[in-house]
């Protein structure tokens, strides 16, 4: 259950570099609450640690910027 929420989630992140780190950065907070808040670490530091690593990892996954066989040659 958990696994199929995370890949819909996963699958809204966008195609430009500030889409996909902005949409990691939320996915990560959520993670990071939820994480922090079942240990002794506290809901709010887990979603500042798990938001700064999702935009991080959001930011270094965004696809390569597609090139079209006319953008060489004009």
């Amino acid at each position: 259950m958990a696994l199929s929420i995370v890949a819909v989630l996963a699958a809204a992140c966008g195609d430009t570099w500030g889409q996909r780190a902005v949409t990691g950065g939320a996915i990560g907070a959520g993670t990071g609450a939820v994480v922090g808040s079942a240990t002794d670490m506290g809901p709010l530091p887990g979603a500042l640690i798990g938001g700064a690593i999702g935009a991080g990892v959001g930011a270094a996954t965004a696809p390569p910027k597609r090139r079209y066989y006319r953008d060489r040659y004009y």
